[in-house]
């Protein structure tokens, strides 16, 4: 798959294939993001980050993303134009000569 329809479609599908879409509220959609992206967290805690499991790592990722998709489509949102219209604004207000090699947040920029 090259790209994010074709990947919502194959989750779509998959869910309505188990009658899943009864579940699938935005709200829930949302909590079960928020439990995916704890569970990924969970994988680095109290060690290196080289030392986590990279086969869990994948399977955690890919649940956050499924449902982020989900959320997406809930709300017929185009993930490409969400996310570049996100990198413009995040350009806007951390521009490179201010940004560059620090991790200040925006407004603490000079």
């Amino acid at each position: 798959m090259s790209n994010w329809k074709e990947l919502e479609e194959a989750l779509i599908k998959f869910r309505n294939e188990r009658d899943w879409e009864q579940f699938h509220n935005p709200k829930d959609l949302a909590l079960a993001l928020s439990i995916e992206a704890a569970e990924l967290n969970e994988l680095f805690l109290w060690k290196k980050s080289e030392d986590a499991d990279q086969e869990k790592i994948k399977e955690e990722l890919a649940d956050v993303l499924a449902y982020a998709i989900l959320l997406a489509e809930k709300y017929n949102l185009d993930i490409n134009e969400i996310v570049l219209n996100k990198i413009k604004r995040n350009g806007e207000k951390y521009p490179v000569e201010k940004a560059r090699g620090t991790a200040r947040k925006y407004n603490e920029l000079k």
